[in-house]
């Protein structure tokens, strides 16, 4: 029988009688290496054994050698002494034939080929954005805020958050959700209030709070860019933090220490302590701010009182009433209750009795507190006045009532004193002034529906009661804060316009320490009056209506402890700020949004392009073209100013077209007059004849009829 070698070539046969001969090297090396084989073996001696027997023969020929009794063939040196090692299965180093049945050439693939096979092609490493957890966590929770905004279930935000895990997040799920709150209502505001409280323990630490409250603060600069009042409302946002006790009060004091002083995150720190935690009642004001502990604004409050006491007149069932309110959760608001049911009262004979049962039972039960109970009284004994236009006899049912709620212990004794003032027969003075402030108010309402300055002017000069004035100021602003942009826009332009033409600087100074002196109360009914207030104080100094010296004049004349203090303090903050001008002319949707030295610069400009031979015609239009008619006594001004240094009357011809045209007010012209002679001393030092001239152009004026007579 033939032998299985008698199929194999003389080649093959060498090559497996070559691999036969290495597996024994192999075998040699493996006993050599045991720990179990016999005889001592010096480090140097397996080093030998290491570094000359384990390398693989190759098919080549050559003498033997002998070595430890194992015959090895080939074993390479290099021609320096040094050792070349090949790699693992005989598959290379310098100088080796490579693996076995290795075939010389470049290996390719050809996609061409019947045997072609995709997976033998060469991995190509595409590049992929390795995904960053912050980013995706940002993504989620602005996700979920915007859902809470919608819908308002404070469980299902608190369920998906903790199922979003990633807690060591959670600094940035407070920053995101108040900045985005900042830029969004009242009702948004006061959500996240309510959201950050019911998270607080449960689902996010002490410690994150704090941390992410001073992100916030540290980012105030940022934030200040796109949000007009950022610094204002994130200090309400740290104070209603530290109201609901999740934030400690200590947290002001040592965020401060590590801003400069010149950020706007320290603003906010000093802004949230001494506007809002240090004022009386600062937890009630803080609560209140953006409509009380609920997700209703002040408006939808209001609404659901007079819907349930209309339920309750029908039902009966006081019981439930009371519940209801208690459910509002507003109590520092339910002075409006006790005033819209003793309202209902006096108008329905018939629901009398029922609501004096439901306000005795709110009593009784501490729902409502005695405090509660007397402001709901008093704020409507103050408006008896106007609720006897509705209701003629409300004077006479409020006399009847206190006693009956008095006898009856659920309204304080005390009350029948500041009573009794109302019951006294006012003088001929109180006569005056009621029927001034009557008067006013139909007036105010008939500007904000026609826009038309000239008419309210005429019919202010028709009442003849200057003295007056500042009680027109307290009540066109007051008026203005408890409505829309447009006619808190229209109210500032008014003042503008009445200054100097009717009312001087003491008129408007009396008018806002009146206003600020009584910020308090009116806080009541206008919950954001002292920011109002304060937007009112800072664009009356930027239209020049008020000098900022007439602020500390202001502040003088409040009285100790003046919670008006505050708003004074936010007002001299708010012009303050970086490009406070602009910011404060369009913070109601008015203006032109330059800013103040944008719109000199312009008029400067204008004027210029007019002495150096501009037409008449297109002067005027660029003047309209500026839509400031409130900034054109600088026009004026600087028209006077430009006429003394050139030397030439061609600026009183400009002048002289505006008036005619009525492009310029008379007292947009006096104002301008004006304030060229307060400045006068100092003009004459730049231009030594100014006196001689402006005298001339005062004369010039009066014979055209620019000026008042009162200049």
């Amino acid at each position: 029988m033939a032998s299985r070698e008698g199929f194999l070539t003389d080649e093959q046969r060498e090559m497996l009688k070559i691999a036969t001969q290495n597996a024994e090297i192999m075998s040699s090396l493996s006993a050599a290496l045991s720990p179990r084989a016999g005889g001592p073996k010096s480090p140097g001696q397996n080093s030998s054994v290491l570094s000359e027997h384990h390398h693989v023969k190759a098919p080549c020929k050559g003498n033997s050698a002998a070595f430890g009794g194992v015959a090895v063939r080939h074993v390479r040196r290099s021609h320096s002494g040094k050792l070349i090692r090949v790699k693992k299965d005989g598959a290379g180093g310098k100088g080796t034939w490579g693996k076995l049945l290795d075939t010389d050439g470049d290996y390719f693939i050809d996609r061409n080929d019947p045997n072609y096979d995709s997976g033998e092609e060469p991995y190509d490493l595409v590049a992929s954005r390795v995904s960053d957890p912050l980013d995706d966590y940002k993504k989620a929770v602005a996700t979920l805020i915007d859902e809470y905004f919608t819908n308002g279930d404070v469980d299902v935000a608190a369920s998906d958050l903790r199922e979003l895990g990633s807690s060591e997040y959670h600094p940035y799920f407070i920053k995101r959700l108040v900045s985005m709150a900042m830029d969004r209502h009242d009702k948004e505001k006061e959500m996240a209030s309510v959201l950050l409280s019911a998270l607080y323990a449960d689902v996010i630490n002490a410690a994150h709070i704090s941390q992410g409250f001073f992100m916030l603060v540290e980012s105030a600069d940022d934030l200040a860019v796109d949000i007009l009042d950022a610094v204002d409302v994130l200090a309400l946002f740290v104070a209603r933090a530290v109201v609901d006790d999740i934030l400690p009060p200590a947290f002001v004091v040592r965020a401060r220490k590590i801003l400069p002083e010149t950020s706007n995150g320290f603003q906010v720190l000093q802004t949230a302590e001494k506007s809002y935690l240090s004022a009386p009642h600062h937890a009630e004001l803080v609560e209140r701010r953006w409509g009380g502990s609920t997700h209703f604004t002040v408006d939808e409050v209001k609404k659901k009182i007079a819907d349930l006491l209309r339920e309750y007149v029908e039902s009966g069932d006081a019981v439930e009433a009371c519940r209801c309110i208690r459910q509002f959760g507003v109590s520092f608001f339910h002075h409006e209750v006790v005033k819209r049911a003793v309202i209902m009262a006096m108008e329905t004979q018939t629901a009398k009795p029922l609501i004096l049962c439901l306000l005795r039972e709110a009593a009784d039960e501490g729902l409502i507190s005695s405090s509660q109970m007397m402001k709901g009284f008093t704020r409507l004994a103050e408006s008896l006045d106007d609720l006897a236009l509705d209701i003629p006899s409300a004077k006479k049912a409020f006399e009847s009532l206190v006693p009956q709620a008095i006898s009856e212990g659920w309204l304080d004794a005390s009350f029948q004193k500041s009573s009794s003032e109302y019951n006294e027969k006012p003088n001929g003075t109180d006569e005056k002034l009621r029927h001034y402030k009557k008067e006013i108010v139909t007036i105010i309402h008939e500007y904000f529906l026609s826009d038309d300055i000239p008419e309210l002017i005429r019919n202010l000069e028709d009442l003849g009661m200057a003295e007056y004035n500042p009680v027109f100021v307290k009540k066109l602003i007051t008026l203005a804060m408890d409505r829309k942009n447009r006619e808190k826009e229209m109210a500032s332009i008014l003042l503008s316009s009445l200054y100097m033409e009717m009312f001087s600087t003491e008129d408007i100074v009396s008018g806002f320490a009146m206003l600020l002196e009584s910020a308090e109360d009116t806080a009541l009914d206008i919950l954001d009056a002292s920011d109002e207030l304060a937007f009112f104080l800072a664009r009356a100094v930027i239209d020049d209506v008020l000098a900022p010296l007439n602020l500390e004049e202001i502040a003088n004349m409040l009285p100790p402890n003046c919670s008006g203090t505050e708003t004074l303090y936010l007002a001299r903050s708010l012009i303050a700020a970086r490009h406070a001008g602009e910011r404060i002319l369009r913070c109601w949707g008015g203006g032109t949004g330059w800013a103040v030295e944008d719109a000199k610069d312009k008029i400067q400009k204008l004027l210029e392009e007019y002495e150096s031979g501009g037409v008449v015609s297109e002067a005027c239009r660029c003047i309209r073209d500026l839509d400031m008619p409130f900034f054109n006594h600088e026009v004026v001004k600087k028209a006077l100013v430009m006429a003394m240094e050139k030397k030439n009357d061609r600026m009183l011809k400009l002048l002289d077209e505006c008036f005619g045209e009525g492009l310029i007010t008379t007292n947009q012209m006096t104002k301008g007059f004006n304030r060229i002679k307060e400045g006068m001393d100092d003009l004459s030092l730049d231009i030594p004849i100014a006196r001689d001239k402006f005298e001339f152009y005062v004369e010039f004026a009066r014979d055209h009829g620019w000026l008042l007579p009162s200049f």
